[in-house]
C-alpha cells in the first residue's frame, strides 16, 4: 500500500487529444475518474474498450504518461452522409457507422442525403454516385437505396434517376451526358430508368401524359 501511494505512482489528471470539446467531455463522462489516484488502480486496457463503445470514437489508445498523466488519443468518426431511417436522421462515417443523431437535415446542410434498407453498407458508393452527379447542383436532392440491391437518385420537382445495379456510377454519367445535349431533365419528366442498359426508358409525369394522351384523341379524331 505504501508503494502505491507513492507521488511517482500517483496520476493527477486525463489529457485527451485527437478529438473536440464535445466529445472529450463525453469521455470523461464514459470514463469517471476521481483524481488523484494511483496507476495501480487504473486498467488502461479497459478504458480503451469503453471508449471504443463510444460512437462517435474510430481509434483510441489509453496510456500512463511520466509527470501523473493519464493520456487519451482518439481518432474521432467523420461524418461523411445523413442517412435518413425510421427512427429519423443520423450521421455516419465512410464505413456506414452511425456516429450521432441529427435533428434536423439543416443542421448538417454540407452532407448528402442517403436513405433505404441497406444504405449505409454502401455509402462510399453512394458517395461516388454524389460526386458524379454534381453537374446537377442544387437540384439533388439524395439517394435512396431500393431493396438493397441499386440506387435511385432524387432530384426536386420529383424527378427521379433510377440506376441499374452493376456499375451505377457509369450508367448515371451516361443519362447526365444525355441531359447535357437534349436538357432532358428540365422536361416534363418523371422518371428516366436506366435499369436495363439495352432499353433505357422515360417516363412523363402525370400531367404530361394527358396532354400527349390528349393530342392523340385530337390526332384520331381528325383521321
Amino acid at each position: 500500500a505504501k508503494i502505491e501511494e507513492r507521488p511517482e505512482f500517483t496520476v493527477n489528471l486525463m489529457a485527451i487529444d485527437g478529438g473536440d470539446a464535445t466529445l472529450a467531455a463525453a469521455i470523461r463522462e464514459a470514463v469517471p475518474l476521481d483524481f488523484p489516484v494511483s496507476s495501480f488502480d487504473l486498467d488502461p486496457a479497459a478504458m480503451r474498450a469503453q471508449i471504443l463503445l463510444m460512437p462517435p470514437v474510430k481509434e483510441a489508445s489509453v496510456r500512463i504518461r511520466p509527470g501523473g498523466v493519464l493520456q487519451v488519443d482518439v481518432k474521432p468518426r467523420v461524418p461523411v452522409a445523413i442517412w435518413r431511417n425510421a427512427e429519423g436522421l443520423a450521421l455516419i462515417d465512410a464505413d456506414g457507422v452511425s456516429v450521432a443523431s441529427l435533428e434536423q437535415r439543416n443542421d448538417r446542410a454540407d452532407l448528402p442525403v442517403i436513405a433505404g434498407q441497406g444504405a449505409p453498407d454502401h455509402v462510399m458508393q453512394a458517395l461516388a454516385l454524389i460526386g458524379a452527379a454534381a453537374p446537377l447542383g442544387e437540384r439533388l436532392r439524395g439517394l435512396v437505396r431500393l431493396g438493397d440491391r441499386r440506387w435511385d437518385v432524387v432530384l426536386d420537382r420529383d424527378q427521379r434517376i433510377m440506376l441499374p445495379t452493376d456499375a451505377p456510377v457509369r450508367a448515371l454519367e451516361r443519362a447526365l451526358a444525355l441531359n447535357g445535349v437534349d436538357d432532358l431533365l428540365a422536361r416534363d419528366v418523371a422518371r428516366i430508368d436506366l435499369r436495363l442498359s439495352d432499353r433505357p426508358t422515360v417516363r412523363l409525369n402525370s400531367s404530361a401524359t394527358e396532354e400527349w394522351r390528349r393530342i392523340r384523341q385530337l390526332n384520331s379524331g381528325n383521321e
